[in-house]
């Protein structure tokens, strides 16, 4: 009798553990981008999972995405993350020209998708990563992903989607150290509603210190085309957004968006600044759950 419990309990429970233990492993390697540029990509979760990519947004890394690749739910799925050009570990040229460009971010994304022979995947890009997204869908189309998530994903640069932070940005982008790095420090806060722990900030904020000074100049002279990439998009497609976000308007945003593919889901997070998959993860993770299983 004992026996069979110990067979119907504890062998099932250590096998999940185990399969838990082993989807939790990391594979690290790299991808070259089209102009050269290494990118730094990082795997887990289930390997024969449906791919699931996540694209992390300006001064961060894959570390941003911890909640999401450590949940037990999600680990079912295969997790792709990676570092973008001129973040974390992957390559930081120093001519601002290998960013200005949204064409090399969009070739970033690509290169991701072949190198790791995702089938299908699923796209998550917050913030810049939404303007990635943008990028790969204006040059490759929707044929080769399954749907899109834009989590407070910028839509378009421009002065109605982006709130107005004339002193923050400026000092970011200064040559004095100690101007720049107070610069980000004011950026990261303004991230967050319900600020994140001092060892997680602390972590955010070497990230932002990794990131290189010629990235950060030009990105805002990325330009997107909502007509040639969302509107012929027929994949399904969730914008969420923080409803307290401080760095991008979630109406103007969404209004727009909608304008051009009115199929556009979307989901506000009430409690929530611009970080909702860190601010409110659990949630976060229970749509994302969901927006996979209904695709």
């Amino acid at each position: 009798m004992w026996l069979f419990i110990f067979r119907r309990t504890v062998v099932p429970l250590f096998l999940l553990l185990f399969s838990a233990a082993l989807f939790a492993q990391v594979k690290n390697y790299t991808v070259t981008a089209p102009d050269g540029v290494t990118l730094a990509v990082q795997e887990s979760g289930n390997p024969n999972g449906r791919p699931v990519i996540f694209i992390h947004g300006l001064l961060g890394s894959h570390l941003n995405w911890e909640k999401q690749t450590e949940d037990v739910q999600l680990q079912r799925y295969r997790l792709i993350t990676f570092d973008l050009r001129g973040h974390g570990l992957s390559g930081k040229p120093q001519q601002e020209s290998a960013y200005r460009d949204g064409r090399r971010w969009g070739d970033d994304l690509a290169a991701v998708i072949e190198s790791s022979h995702a089938d299908k995947p699923l796209l998550v890009g917050w913030s810049l990563g939404g303007v990635v997204i943008t990028r790969y869908l204006e040059a490759y189309g929707d044929a080769r992903i399954s749907g899109a998530v834009y989590v407070d994903g910028v839509v378009e640069l421009v002065p109605e989607q982006i709130t107005a932070h004339p002193e923050v940005y400026r000092d970011m982008t200064a040559s004095d150290l100690k101007t720049h790095l107070d610069g980000e420090r004011a950026f990261l806060r303004l991230c967050f509603y319900q600020q994140p722990d001092n060892g997680t900030f602390g972590r955010l904020l070497a990230n932002a210190a990794l990131a290189a000074w010629p990235m950060q100049r030009a990105v805002p002279s990325i330009s997107v085309s909502l007509e040639k990439s969302l509107r012929p998009a027929r994949v399904p497609l969730l914008f969420i957004y923080g409803r307290h976000d401080a760095l991008v308007n979630p109406q103007t945003s969404l209004a727009r968006a909608k304008d051009v593919n009115p199929r556009i889901q979307s989901v506000i997070f009430d409690d929530s600044g611009h970080a909702p998959f860190m601010e409110e993860s659990e949630r976060f993770n229970r749509e994302l759950k969901g927006f996979i299983e209904r695709l």
